[in-house]
């Protein structure tokens, strides 16, 4: 094989990677951006003795990449790309019968390696850019690594610019590190303290302006996302001369649009490319002499509480800041603008987190139990998958039947990793191919995986709609792709279209997203999910007015979540897709306006209320439970008799221990249960009468204690006029008689109770039954103050009896004739 000139620093050290793969069958090379390991080891690698006319596969984490670092070792080598160097991507493929170095995206290698775990005719893996720590590969090293069980004479080299070597090489046994210096230029830092009062558009934009004024070349942007690449595009082409064109490049631009972005400007002219972190690593942009960071990225994060991944805005790390910063010294000095403070870079996380600590693992699950693993701890990983993402993703896979109850995988499990998506879009075709039309499915997948495709209407069958009559490179791309994999899924049918309804959509999404049903709840565009979460859409929004919708995409806290994607989905198919688990439940409840029990029949799916209607009351001892708990004691219908004896036992409880029952209204209210058992049949407080209170007095309150409260605490007092009075236990200075005093007269012992141990407070009363005097000394009120009362007492009424001698006088209860 002979290469171009070893005009780059990575040919410095080729001579010691060979050597290592020869005595090695794995190796680490750690070589900065610019050393040129992307494009020239695996050209380099062609001539080796191990190789035995087998394939290199090179792994890149982004299509973009990809494609780049293939056409240019295709170009290296004087050849049209799909001959000796070729790619494969998704909806992208360019390899022939002569390919031997295969560029491929890093999900593309772990499909390859669960088809064929020996890896039949592959002499080498090489896993580029492996700072990055992507999700698929850290599994795809995992795989590789238990696959040299089968395969011990297997290659694998990790190559990184930023990477722990020591720590890589200890989980590759040991393995040899080669360093190759970086052939960098010289890079000008300035900083631009950001301006919180400013949106970041529009410093971007000015920044951009100064850069292009005070230096020559093109311009590398980095910003979050798609749509502040959008808003700066936007403001710079109101402004920028016209010899400058402005590229956007992000992963969901079409390929003609990706490579537009990355070719170098024409030599007359000037570029500025506003691109996401995409453009970080494995590019070489020729011509860009600027690099203008935001300091901010955009990166999913996985909420296992909510089962949602979201995209976040965070900062950047210094080994990305620096990434970054390296690309304006690719191919010339260069000068990188920062938009923060240069005493804010040291804040800043050393490597950014590797993705397997926070991602949604649900894939990485359904392919570990494809490959016979059910515990993660059984294969090597730099970092080991967090064991509580661990546990939620085979919930998830268990729901989908993916797997069973010991984490095996199923024949449907194994249909689904047949299946290069998520298992919850894999299950969606899945179940659509046993009923025969996966092809719908596996467009409304692509619909969901590739941005872009039918517009971005919130509403999916809208998007699908478009999608269907789309034309173009990417649309026809996509369709074909959708037709793969449905024939993955078992579809032998025709692929012609039968009219498309919205409905169809729904029920299909609504398998893959069961959690994220969702019902409007109260006033239009407020809805909650089936897992609890509130999310809300524009009251303009068509779908705003939808009564359930499946949601596919949503951002946001928990609290206040943003619908991105949705289709509508009628109650009929909900029953159809959930009867077993709809639950069907009448729920009793106290109405306070009413003061009843009414009954609702509920229809719930996790938290979602399908139904709610009144229904007779059918469960009389709920009912009774419920109805006693709520009524007011002290506003049942007591009679007088019954407050006594309540009265008598609770006073009996304060005085003699807690062998007599408290029948207070506090007492009472601790436990309902004395009373419930009495109302069987009644819904209403106002339907409990005397006779209910009667028997649940007689159960706390047997016949033989009550004779005893008798004795002990008689209800009235047998006054010597003959009189019989009520004594008020209830009274706040305890036990009382209020008498006429008149009715007293003759009785030299002072009333009492608890055989004679308790005496009675007297409230003497006027005959107009007004009091006069408070006594529990009677015969000292006749020997002391008697006199004094009677004297004050005797003109205002005369008509009544007030003797000197009260003990010697007759009791009356009535006045004296008149005349007399």
């Amino acid at each position: 094989m002979t290469l171009r000139p070893a005009n780059l620093p990575i040919h410095v050290a080729l001579p010691d990677l060979l050597a290592a793969l020869v005595g090695s069958t794995k190796a680490v090379l750690v070589a900065p951006p610019g050393a040129g390991k992307t494009t020239v080891v695996p050209l380099a690698l062609l001539d080796a003795p191990w190789r035995s006319g087998r394939k290199i596969i090179v792994l890149e984490p982004r299509r973009l990449a990809a494609r780049a670092a293939a056409h240019r070792m295709a170009q290296t080598l004087g050849e049209p790309i799909g001959q000796t160097v070729g790619y494969r991507v998704r909806l992208d493929t360019k390899i022939s019968a002569q390919t031997r170095i295969e560029v491929v995206t890093e999900g593309v290698f772990t499909s390859m390696l669960l088809d064929d775990p020996e890896l039949s005719g592959i002499a080498a893996v090489l896993f580029d850019e492996f700072h990055e720590r992507s999700l698929d590969a850290d599994l795809g090293l995992a795989l590789a690594l238990d696959a040299t069980a089968l395969r011990p004479d297997l290659r694998i080299l990790v190559m990184s610019a930023t990477i722990d070597g020591a720590r890589i090489a200890s989980l590759l046994d040991d393995a040899p590190i080669i360093e190759s210096l970086g052939r960098a230029f010289d890079v000008e830092t300035i900083h631009v303290d950001r301006d919180p009062l400013i949106r970041l558009e529009d410093q971007l934009t000015k920044t951009i302006r100064t850069a292009l004024r005070d230096h020559p070349g093109s311009v590398l942007v980095f910003l979050p996302g798609q749509a502040e690449i959008a808003r700066t595009a936007e403001r710079l082409r109101a402004g920028v001369p016209a010899d400058i064109d402005i590229a956007p490049l992000y992963g969901q631009l079409t390929t003609i649009e990706q490579d537009r972005a990355i070719e170098p400007a024409p030599a007359d002219r000037r570029k500025i490319v506003l691109a996401t972190a995409i453009a970080e690593t494995s590019l070489t942009i020729e011509g860009i002499t600027i690099v203008i960071d935001s300091g901010l990225r955009r990166i999913p994060a996985y909420e296992p509480a909510t089962g949602l991944t979201t995209l976040q805005t965070r900062k950047i790390s210094r080994a990305g800041a620096d990434q970054r910063r390296g690309r304006a010294g690719r191919t010339g000095p260069g000068v990188c603008y920062r938009l923060w403070a240069e005493g804010q870079t040291a804040a800043l996380e050393p490597f950014d987190q590797p993705e397997i600590l926070g991602a949604d693992l649900t894939r990485l699950a359904l392919d570990l139990t494809s490959w016979g693993v059910t515990e993660p701890t059984q294969l090597r990983f730099l970092n080991p998958p967090p064991k509580p993402a661990w546990n939620e993703a085979i919930a998830l896979l268990k729901s989908l039947d993916a797997v069973d109850d010991t984490a095996r995988i199923t024949p449907a499990g194994k249909a689904l990793a047949r299946l290069p998506l998520h298992p919850r879009l894999a299950h969606m075709i899945h179940c659509a191919a046993i009923e025969g039309t996966p092809t719908l499915a596996t467009e409304i997948a692509i619909l969901l995986t590739e941005r872009g495709l039918g517009g971005n209407s919130t509403d999916l069958a809208h998007r699908y709609g478009n999608f269907r009559r789309e034309r173009g490179r990417s649309a026809d791309e996509a369709k074909i792709l959708a037709k793969r994999w449905a024939r993955l899924a078992g579809d032998r049918q025709s692929a012609n279209h039968q009219p498309i309804a919205d409905a169809d959509i729904g029920r299909h999404l609504a398998r893959a997203y069961p959690d994220r049903l969702a019902q409007r709840s109260g006033a239009p565009g407020r809805f909650r999910l089936a897992n609890g979460r509130a999310a809300s859409l524009d009251v303009a929004d068509p779908l705003a007015a939808e009564p359930f919708l499946v949601v596919t995409d949503i951002t946001g806290a928990a609290a206040s979540g943003r619908i991105r994607a949705a289709v509508a989905i009628d109650r009929t198919t909900i029953d159809q897709l959930f009867a077993t688990d709809i639950v069907s439940d009448t729920v009793l409840a106290f109405d306070d306006a009413s003061q009843s029990v009414r009954a609702r029949r509920l229809q719930r799916l996790n938290a979602l209320k399908l139904s709610d209607e009144p229904v007779a009351v059918e469960q009389p001892e709920r009912a009774a439970t419920l109805l006693a708990a709520n009524c007011v004691i002290a506003s049942l219908p007591w009679t007088k008799d019954q407050k006594s004896l309540r009265a008598r036992a609770t006073f009996l409880n304060a005085t003699l221990g807690k062998e007599w029952p408290d029948l207070s209204d506090e007492g009472l209210d601790k436990d309902r249960a004395w009373l419930s058992a009495h109302l069987l049949g009644l819904t209403q407080c106002g339907q409990i009468g005397a006779g209910h209170l009667g028997n649940a007095l007689d159960i706390l309150l047997p016949w033989n204690r009550r004779q005893e409260i008798d004795r002990l605490l008689p209800s009235h007092f047998d006054a010597p006029s003959g009189s019989r009075l009520p004594i008020d236990y209830e009274a706040e200075n305890g036990p009382t008689l209020a008498v006429r005093v008149q009715e007293l007269f003759g009785l030299n012992r002072h009333p009492s109770i608890a055989g004679g141990r308790l005496p009675l407070l007297i409230i003497l009363l006027s005959p107009a039954h007004r009091p006069i005097q408070t006594t529990r000394d009677l015969p000292g009120f006749w020997q002391g103050s008697w006199r004094e009362v009677a004297k004050d007492l005797k003109g205002r009424y005369p008509r009544h009896p007030w003797p000197d001698d009260p003990l010697n006088t007759q009791p009356t209860n009535r006045a004296k004739p008149r005349g007399t």
